[in-house]
């Protein structure tokens, strides 16, 4: 049995005339088919009550919080900057409880973009609401390139988990204007930017998640490292998958 990969999906905004589309609950194509072709099963979570988390605990193996907005500031303890883009409170409420409750629950934990941020900050870290806000990043972190394309390389550490995955000098994609500015307590920084803004995060201690500032879903047909980081996410939700299995035995 496949694992199954629980994708909190954003929501449509934009004016429409259609009225089933409206605030339409979806999940990214490339990101659902990164997820199938690494040997998964998407099943696409809306955002409801965070009351609602404990019963969807039991339908997936790993996780993956995706692209999409800005994360509120008042989550970290901040107003909101001037610079600071379109938020949906309602989604940050649903994915922080999920977060929260997949890690206590021991399943696999992928963050891309905003979800790798979005990690941070339900763990206790904090971000700069605006790259204006970071004295060092000179770096285009928007690029105008197109978005399947990578525009810049980072450093990985070399004691990180995801060294194995992508080496330690990738090309990546870069589309953001929030960055992680305080990593929370039981994570840890192994990648940047050469102008110092965070690219990856890990858990401390162990490989359960794994944040990365880039869009993988948009280079992974071309790009093997891109490929390898849903790979590597897969086998570890097959491992709690097995897990699960295990303990249901009788």
């Amino acid at each position: 049995m496949r694992p199954r990969i629980a994708l909190p999906a954003d929501t449509l905004a934009e004016a429409t005339n259609i009225i089933n589309e409206r605030n339409a609950a979806f999940a990214p194509r490339p990101a659902i088919e990164a997820v199938v072709k690494a040997g998964g099963v998407p099943v696409i979570f809306p955002s409801v009550d965070p009351v609602d988390v404990p019963d969807y605990m039991d339908l997936f193996d790993g996780v993956a919080f995706l692209g999409g907005s800005d994360v509120d500031p008042t989550f970290y303890g901040e107003e909101p900057y001037e610079k600071l883009g379109v938020t949906y409170r309602k989604r940050d409420l649903f994915e922080i409880e999920l977060l929260k409750q997949a890690v206590a629950s021991g399943k696999a934990i992928l963050g891309i973009c905003r979800g790798m941020q979005l990690i941070n900050v339900g763990l206790g870290g904090t971000l700069y609401q605006d790259l204006s806000q970071d004295p060092h990043a000179t770096l285009k972190h928007d690029q105008l390139a197109p978005g399947n394309m990578p525009s810049h390389h980072i450093s990985v550490a070399d004691d990180s988990k995801i060294i194995s995955i992508v080496g330690e000098r990738p090309y990546v994609n870069s589309r953001h204007h929030e960055a992680v500015k305080d990593v929370a307590p039981n994570l840890r920084v192994v990648a940047r930017a050469d102008d110092q803004v965070v690219e990856a995060v890990e858990s401390i201690g162990s490989d359960q998640i794994i944040g990365v500032q880039w869009h993988p879903e948009n280079m992974y047909k071309h790009h093997a490292d891109s490929k390898a980081i849903f790979a590597d996410f897969i086998e570890r939700s097959a491992r709690v998958a097995e897990s699960s299995r295990s303990v249901r035995q009788p």
